[in-house]
């Protein structure tokens, strides 16, 4: 068995990493765009906040690949997949067989079409040299906006202001995060955020990127202009489509699998940002997680199901712990929403619950308790002896 798998980011690399437990003879090899080893996204914010040395940026030293047999080409891409012949070519005219194939290439930052976009002084952060280009631009500029009040963000933000940028964050949106919170949680962390330092503007899109050759500042649709010499894009992202698409497989909004995790061609399967399955492309790490796992067993013929992934975040944005896992935001009758809120002790939080049955949360400024909150939504448990009570800090979460 010859596995190649195209792409060294979570969904590649975990993938890799479980096909050689389940198959030590199997013969894994990695194509990937990025010249860097495997490292954890996440990671790029620590390492511009200056919390993280680039040294302890990766999963896994160079030398675990060779000790696990895992032959990795950073920095040489795949250019086209041969499904008739079952090879895929890579940079430089190579032509390599493959049994099995695995699309892992992820996803790339959303560009939007905005005046000025192609300025010196405009990023986005999806890669190692994405972190390193922001860095070297920060050494001789102060002022930076974030435009994008989403998870990554907030979190670049945070970690701008951490090496001693002056911050603001404009989302278009009325409220903060809006794929997993609501306007009253949104609300809440906007203030918490602010207390930190970070300004924020929400209810505003911007119509152009200011100044000549360089970013000099920002303006809006509403008029209005603010002074800035480093913006950050953090839009959302598209998946990577174009392989996929000239090898003639079935594409919508990701690459299009079945249960199992193949493509429209036999032997071609997919994991991680670019997946869709139905009609949903989740984009999001745990799924990414479950994916790769899965897609190693398929791969060696051992057909395992993906049922899905519950969406599910846990982490902490700007300082503020944070979870919103599952359905959030219900449209339709038949839903009921309990609340609490104490915005004195930066607390929130909010159970959806469908006949009783836990199908939503959002767990702000507290860790009590969000463990068992997650299995209950994940597990859809019913609970109507406690609905009245869920949200208190003294519930006894063991009852779940």
């Amino acid at each position: 068995m010859q596995a190649v798998i195209i792409g060294n980011g979570i969904a590649g690399t975990l993938a890799a990493k479980t096909l050689r437990e389940m198959d030590p003879d199997a013969g894994v090899e990695i194509f990937a765009a990025e010249p860097h080893l495997y490292y954890p996204r996440p990671n790029l914010i620590e390492f511009i906040a200056g919390s993280l040395p680039f040294d302890r940026l990766f999963a896994f030293p160079e030398k675990w690949y060779g000790q696990h047999r895992i032959e990795v080409h950073a920095g040489i891409p795949v250019e086209k997949i041969v499904p008739d012949s079952r090879q895929v070519i890579a940079a430089g005219g190579r032509r390599v067989p493959y049994d099995a194939l695995l699309l892992a290439n992820g996803a790339g930052a959303t560009i939007p079409p905005l005046l000025g976009v192609d300025k010196a002084g405009v990023f986005t952060l999806r890669t190692l040299g994405d972190a390193l280009a922001i860095l070297d631009r920060l050494r001789s500029r102060s002022k930076a906006a974030v435009i994008g009040g989403g998870l990554l963000g907030l979190e670049i933000a945070r970690a701008l202001q951490a090496r001693g940028a002056e911050v603001e964050v404009v989302e278009v949106f009325d409220y903060l995060l809006p794929r997993q919170l609501d306007p009253a949680g949104g609300a809440l962390l906007r203030a918490e955020i602010e207390k930190l330092g970070v300004r924020v503007r929400t209810g505003t899109a911007t119509d152009e990127i200011l100044g000549d050759a360089e970013v000099r500042g920002l303006r809006f649709k509403d008029g209005a202009t603010m002074e800035t010499d480093l913006v950050v894009l953090a839009m959302g992202v598209r998946p990577n489509l174009d392989l996929a698409r000239e090898a003639g497989l079935r594409t919508d909004r990701g690459v299009v699998v079945d249960e199992f995790l193949e493509t429209s061609r036999p032997g071609i399967f997919a994991a991680g940002d670019g997946v869709q399955r139905g009609d949903v492309v989740l984009g999001i790490v745990p799924a990414s997680f479950d994916q790769a796992r899965i897609v190693a067993a398929n791969i060696l013929g051992r057909k395992k199901i993906y049922e899905g992934t519950v969406p599910s975040n846990t982490l902490k944005v700007a300082g503020v712990n944070l979870t919103s896992i599952g359905t959030v935001n219900p449209q339709g009758p038949g839903f009921e929403e309990i609340r609490l809120e104490r915005p004195e002790e930066g607390i929130y939080k909010k159970i959806v619950l469908r006949n009783d049955v836990l199908v939503g949360a959002i767990w702000m400024g507290t860790k009590t308790g969000v463990n068992a909150i997650t299995r209950g939504v994940t597990q859809r448990i019913s609970v109507d002896k406690w609905k009245k009570d869920l949200l208190e800090e003294t519930f006894d979460f063991s009852l779940l």
